[in-house]
């Protein structure tokens, strides 16, 4: 790719900024050094990169490279079978630990599907032993552990208990009586090594040693007492032997990590490898950026892209597209409008791009791979070389139109200016003609009418223009391909206040031609921003109406929802006030049965009618269907009440028979099978029948209600024949389980057996019958059969 074209595009910029992203030396170098490639199958690899390690980090966060060090010249040494010092190994400990943070960063559970820098993280070796032993042995770069080797450990032992005899020694001297008035001062120092008294220069003679050195002055010599230079002497042996077990440890170590050499040098470059890929992920998000695909077929479609380096609140997306349905782009509109940004836009995208970088465009947007993009962008005026605005333009022109081809794209700012308009609209639509006809993807911007009827007129050149908004005399930044710009001038001066009769003038010394021409512009423009208007209101109307199609879909769904709870609700309460009086009604049946076998009716009879008088009535409050059925029946008066009436209760849904007159209320008697009830008028409804049906029910009400009270809760078959017994026994189990028994008696006695038998077989074909039983002690034994009724 040509130096030119990178520097006027500002990919440098970029390149700054992706390598801000990265976290080490390596990693840096490696983004200063990118530059775009003309291999799809590399471009292509190096997205896929970007765009895994992108995932990783929205996933599991970044992943840290700072302090990765720079072993190269260590690794070589180990090659070779140096000796590293603690530094080094420090620095090789670093590199392992990130490497071990690295692996663990990268490993994936079983649901993870790999990606294309699983395997690269999959390799890396931390070599846990090696950096283990490192950091056991070397504490800092100045010092060694005394538990590196046990020799060094008993070394220093005996180091630090020499020092504490010669202490001991010095300690004595200085404080003797004898000595203290020969000394400068009560310390002790050290000189080449050695342990020293300050010792007064009159009396060197008299203090017995070895003189190390003297102060500036002459008035201070440092002797070294001969009580302690054996000690001195001793101290030093221990040093060297300190020192020499220090380089045996650092040369094991050096052995140890020399063995790995390749993995090291594994692992740095991969760790490198990982820090260039991951800080253009870091700029893919910092940027909002996204993957583009790439095709071979010189189609660029750029979907709301944005300028890498303008305030990302400020620039405006563009959509753009060249290479499908034409091959050269004609963009024209006022200054400042945006033409050039739109052209640095497709260059530095394509560069960015083919560098393995993402762009600042929605999804889907697609960039083509050329080998080179020559770009003639700004103004490059040379005094130095005598070239003028119009010469510097052509020189670049010149060069491109030499160097291209149809795996090049061209970019052109402002092509043909500079000179006579005529002359310049000439030779760029000369140009622009030689370039679409050699098949070479271009873009030019231009301010002449004449490249707009040359785009219109041409098979496979397109328009497109800057929008500008004349109201507020500010350009939208917004490109919009397929329609031709218009300069706008006249406007922009009515605006600015120019007066109207220049501006009227000036009109008039437009040719009929460019006159009708850019009025066919303006209507054009015109009916596209009422069309956009349009659209966005249908768009709006239709936005609107699938809400409130929405709306209406929820409240029809949460009322039917609220109708069947309800419902359910009002079904299911109804059912416990019908089951209650059904189980009430029941159990004053057998209370009633019980009473008729004691004789009669009596005060407790009557005090559970009035019971039940009450729990009826409560049920007719209760009940909520009792107000939807009075809606539907007709008023009713006294008058159409007489005793025999068949009659339908609403509140218990039973039929029943009217046995009194209504009082002032409107309240009567109904008798209801058993149960006789107090109930007004309003709760009541006639039943249609005909008099032989009433006649026939009234008889069977009261053949049933003469079995209810005089029905027995025994039976004595003993001395029957079998086909005399069956018959009797069959109807009274009718009887008794009509009239609510709870368990009957059936007496049959001992004899043969044959007799129970029967019974017993009898007992078993009958389905109303829950169970019976042989009679236990006090209940007749095997001379009677107990039943109980389901």
């Amino acid at each position: 790719m040509n130096e030119r074209a990178l520097k006027t595009l500002e990919y440098y910029k970029i390149i700054e900024r992706l390598a801000s992203q990265a976290g080490s030396s390596l990693g840096r170098e490696k983004c200063k050094n990118l530059l775009p490639s003309s291999n799809l199958d590399e471009i292509r690899t190096m997205q896929k990169e970007t765009s895994d390690a992108l995932a990783r980090i929205l996933q599991k966060g970044s992943l840290s490279f700072s302090g990765i060090p720079d072993i190269r010249a260590s690794i070589m040494r180990l090659k070779v079978g140096g000796t590293l010092g603690p530094e080094e190994l420090l620095r090789i400990s670093s590199l392992l630990t990130a490497a071990l943070r690295a692996k663990s960063y990268g490993s994936r559970g079983e649901e993870v599907e790999a990606d294309s820098l699983s395997e690269r993280f999959e390799m890396l070796e931390p070599l846990s032993p090696v950096n283990n032993e490192i950091r056991r042995c070397i504490i800092s770069e100045e010092e060694i552990a005394d538990d590196a080797s046990p020799a060094l450990k008993s070394i220093r032992r005996a180091i630090r208990a020499a020092n504490d005899r010669i202490r001991e020694e010095l300690s004595s001297i200085v404080n003797s009586q004898q000595n203290r008035g020969m000394l400068q001062d009560t310390i002790v120092t050290m000189r080449n090594g050695r342990y020293c008294l300050p010792v007064k220069s009159e009396y060197k003679n008299q203090f017995g040693g070895m003189v190390h050195d003297q102060s500036a002055t002459g008035s201070t010599i440092f002797i070294e007492p001969m009580a302690v230079v054996r000690l001195n002497n001793e101290l030093r042996e221990l040093a060297l032997k300190e020192q020499g077990e220090i380089e045996k440890i650092l040369e094991e170590l050096s052995a140890m990590a020399g063995e790995h050499a390749d993995d090291l040098d594994f692992d740095q470059k991969t760790l490198a490898e990982f820090d260039f890929i991951f800080a253009r992920a870091s700029l893919s998000r910092q940027m909002k950026a996204s993957e583009p695909s790439f095709n071979d077929r010189k189609i660029i479609d750029i979907k709301k892209g944005r300028h890498p380096l303008i305030d990302p609140h400020k620039v405006v997306p563009i959509d753009i597209n060249l290479g499908k349905d034409f091959d050269l782009l004609v963009i024209t509109g006022p200054n400042t409008g945006g033409k050039t940004v739109s052209l640095k836009t497709v260059g530095l995208f394509t560069l960015m791009g083919q560098a393995g970088l993402h762009i600042p465009a929605f999804d889907g947007s697609q960039l083509s791979v050329f080998r080179e993009v020559y770009a003639d962008i700004g103004d490059e005026q040379s005094i130095e070389q005598s070239l003028s605005t119009f010469s510097s333009h052509m020189t670049n022109t010149v060069s491109i139109l030499k160097n291209a081809d149809e795996d090049s794209l061209a970019l052109f700012d402002e092509l043909g200016a500079g000179t006579d308009p005529t002359e310049g609209a000439a030779l760029a639509m000369a140009i622009l003609s030689s370039l679409h006809n050699r098949g070479i993807r271009t873009m030019a911007t231009t301010h002449y009418s004449e490249l707009k009827v040359f785009a219109l007129s041409t098979e496979g050149v397109s328009n497109a223009c800057c929008e500008f908004d004349v109201a507020t005399l500010r350009p939208t930044y917004r490109l919009l391909i397929g329609i031709p710009g218009k300069s706008n001038a006249f406007a922009i001066s009515s605006k600015l206040g120019l007066p109207d009769d220049i501006i009227e003038d000036a009109r008039a010394r437009i040719g009929t031609q460019d006159k009708s021409f850019e009025d066919q512009i303006s209507e054009l423009d015109q009916k596209r921003i009422d069309t956009e208007r349009e659209y966005m209101a249908a768009n709006e109307a239709r936005a609107e109406a699938e809400k409130l199609k929405k709306r209406l879909a929820e409240k029809n769904e949460r009322i039917d929802k609220a109708k069947e709870k309800i419902l359910r609700e009002a079904n299911e309460n109804a059912r416990e006030i019908l089951q209650g009086a059904k189980d009430y009604a029941d159990d004053v049946i057998r209370k009633y049965n019980k009473w008729s076998t004691q004789g009669g009716i009596g005060k407790e009879m009557e005090a559970e009618r009035s019971a039940l008088r009450e729990k009826l009535g409560d049920t007719d409050e209760r009940l909520a269907v009792k107000a939807g059925k009075k809606s539907n029946m007709k008023e009713t008066s006294p008058e159409d009440f007489k005793v025999g009436d068949t009659v339908m209760v609403l509140s218990l849904n039973l039929k029943g028979t009217v046995s009194t007159l209504p009082n002032a209320k409107g309240d009567l008697y109904v008798q209801m099978g058993v149960l006789r009830s107090l109930v007004n008028i309003k709760d009541l409804e006639h039943v249609e029948e005909e008099k032989t049906q009433e006649k026939r029910s009234t008889q069977a009400g009261k053949i049933k209600m003469s079995k209810t009270l005089t029905i027995s809760p025994e039976l004595n078959i003993i001395g029957k024949r079998v086909d005399e017994a069956i018959p009797e026994l069959d109807k009274y189990l009718d009887d008794a389980y009509l009239a609510h028994l709870p368990k009957v008696t059936i007496i049959h006695g001992r004899g043969t057996g044959a007799l129970r038998d029967a019974v017993q077989a009898h007992l078993k074909r009958t389905k109303y019958v829950k169970s019976y039983r042989i009679g236990g002690f006090g209940e007749g034994d095997h001379g009677v059969t107990i039943v109980e009724f389901k």
